[in-house]
């Protein structure tokens, strides 16, 4: 009895992570520090452009009663749909310029301007 829990509890673990994964969804307690949070409310981002260094994670919150992305214009990256009070982190790790936009509400754009670290 004790193994089939152990599988079960195994098995729902996997399922939860990797549905968090794919809905780009993460829970308040799974949360990795960032040097930024992003808000998306009243159908904009806020900030709507912002400054960070190589390596940095950007936290992005859907505070809005809809659901909506973060998607890059190049697609390097996606949160996919987040729906209310979801938030999703992405590391930039290389320098540049990033914009991006969400899918759902196309006319809602930011950019993160990715400077070199420090180190």
């Amino acid at each position: 009895m004790v193994f089939f829990r152990r599988i079960v509890s195994a098995a729902l673990t996997f399922g939860l992570a990797t549905y968090g994964t794919q809905a780009g969804a993460n829970t308040p307690d799974r949360l990795l520090p960032s040097a930024l949070t992003i808000h998306i409310k009243d159908f904009r981002f806020s900030p709507t452009s912002a400054t960070i260094r190589a390596g940095d994670r950007v936290t992005f919150v859907n505070d809005d009663d809809e659901a909506h992305t973060a998607t890059g214009v190049d697609r390097t990256f996606d949160s996919e749909g987040l729906d209310t009070a979801q938030t999703w982190q992405h590391v930039f790790a290389k320098p540049g310029v990033y914009k991006y936009f969400c899918e759902l509400h196309p006319y809602m754009t930011a950019t993160i301007v990715v400077e070199r670290s420090a180190t």
